[in-house]
């Protein structure tokens, strides 16, 4: 059995680090509202939509205080339609038991397919053919401290057996969360996409800091930006080209000036590791030529986001935009995301419908598209195994040089079922015009170009109380090289929660 480089000795950092702020200031727990549900996503997106919380819904955690304190003020869901107050409930329900101070919860796992999914969308099921894990949360009264761990399969993608993935300790100190371990960002408006930060690789081990409260600036001169978030967190890299002590950070500002309008600003970097300076001061050279090259790999990303109601129904668009060289808008190679999500009222319910396309050939400027930099996204140079954690990206599944198209509707239906139906259209390692520079061959998911389709069916749905049940379907044309031909799965996941 094989476990991730350093592993041990920063789970022992992790837990150490967590004792220390154990003895800080009590105040009231911050736990998150984690990636991967996207049915509660949904419904927060649904009570933004309404004006009941503000509309910044594009970074993943989300701490639960800052909904529920909303919906708790008197009259908040006043004169609202029915779906919004289903939605609250629905929220309330699900945060209770997390929110309740002094409390011990326990849930555990089990994934099961005969080939797992390429496309790992917010909600994705597991990475490879078999996994379970377990999971112990302890919620204080300003402390949520949760221990994970579990074992996996592997394949060609990674050899990883240890799952210590969602093991972390958060602290609420003075209006923000700090945390320590392994923490699942999902850093964009897409369902089916992130460009910079997604749940594609496993969490890193890392320590944060991360605003709990967004309520605007008081000064007149930035209190036009309206309702604001910001994060910023310092991890390890692992994996095959990545240095050992090689470093990552990410520092995203997100603010809602106007209702609906969702602006989202971050950036990355990639430093320090065996064989390279590590100096704290190359984080703010943002020079990057021929004649004064950068020390670090750097990535900035701009999201835009605006949600409005036309009638009885919701809409959403959106924007991504990734750039990885020495200017956000010339030479910028820019990779980039658009989507369209809509709530349709069907019957007693609403039928989510999301339609996405995202491309990582990246464009020499932001909006230049012709003229492409392959072999781009997520590579660079000085670091051969570039913006990825045990050979997975860090944002888009599909790696470098792909185009993604997705057709997607979801809804909650009788007795708790959540049904959803997912077409994907996909290129995969795109192959460059003759005379074309090309900047990296490095693509881990496929050794060659490849179109398929993919068809998807899932039904998620509790059972006997205290378990939920995720069982997927799913037919693909073709197969990542070096594999050949079409291919049948399923998958079914299992979890218990107590």
């Amino acid at each position: 059995m094989t476990v991730t480089r350093n592993a041990a000795r920063t789970v022992l950092r992790t837990i150490a680090f967590g004792a220390l702020m154990l003895g800080l200031t009590a105040a009231r727990a911050a736990p998150w509202a984690e990636v991967g549900d996207a049915q509660l996503r949904s419904d927060i997106e649904t009570l933004a939509m309404a004006g009941v919380i503000d509309n910044l819904t594009t970074e993943w955690p989300v701490p639960w205080t800052r909904i529920l304190d909303r919906i708790s003020v008197s009259g908040a869901l006043t004169g609202q339609p029915a779906s919004v107050v289903a939605a609250a409930d629905r929220i309330r329900a699900q945060a209770a038991g997390q929110m309740t101070q002094d409390t011990t919860s326990f849930s555990a796992y089990f994934d099961a397919t005969n080939a797992p999914e390429i496309v790992r969308g917010f909600d994705a099921l597991g990475r490879e053919d078999l996994q379970t894990q377990g999971t112990l949360s302890w919620n204080g009264d300003s402390t949520f401290i949760q221990l994970s761990a579990g074992v996996q399969s592997h394949d060609h993608f990674q050899s990883q057996t240890i799952l210590p993935d969602g093991t972390y300790i958060a602290k609420q100190i003075f209006g923000t969360a700090v945390y320590a371990g392994y923490v699942t960002h999902w850093w964009g408006p897409g369902w089916i996409s992130a460009l910079s930060l997604s749940n594609n690789a496993h969490a890193i081990p890392q320590i944060g800091i991360s605003r709990l409260d967004t309520s605007p600036f008081k000064t007149k001169w930035l209190s036009w930006m309206g309702p604001w978030q910001a994060e910023f967190f310092l991890g390890e890299l692992d994996g095959d080209g990545i240095p050992i002590h090689t470093l990552i950070d990410g520092l995203r500002f997100n603010f809602n000036p106007v209702p609906g309008l969702d602006i989202g600003l971050e950036r990355m970097d990639e430093a320090c590791g065996r064989g390279h300076p590590c100096n704290p001061a190359d984080y703010f050279d943002l020079s990057n030529s021929a004649t004064h090259p950068s020390k670090t790999n750097d990535q900035g990303d701009i999201d835009l986001k605006y949600s409005h109601q036309l009638g009885v129904i919701d809409l959403s668009a959106y924007l991504q935009v990734m750039n990885e060289d020495s200017n956000p808008f010339y030479h910028s190679g820019t990779s980039h995301l658009f989507g369209v999500t809509g709530w349709v009222p069907v019957a007693q319910t609403r039928v989510r419908i999301t339609a996405e396309y995202t491309n990582s050939i990246a464009t020499q400027q932001i909006f230049g598209f012709g003229d492409y930099f392959y072999g781009f996204a997520y590579n660079d140079y000085k670091y051969p195994g570039g913006m990825r954690n045990l050979d997975r990206a860090l944002g888009f599944s599909l790696d470098t040089d792909a185009k993604l198209a997705t057709l997607q509707a979801s809804w909650l239906g009788a007795h708790g079922i959540t049904w959803t139906l997912t077409y994907h259209h996909a290129d995969l390692n795109v192959p460059p015009p003759a005379a074309t520079t090309i900047y990296s061959t490095v693509n881990f998911i496929s050794s060659g170009f490849v179109p398929l389709d993919i068809g998807q069916v899932r039904a998620s749905f509790p059972l006997l109380g205290h378990f939920t049940v995720d069982v997927e379907a799913r037919y693909s044309t073709d197969q990542p090289r070096p594999a050949h031909g079409s291919q049948g799965a399923g998958e079914v996941r299992l979890k218990y929660s107590l």
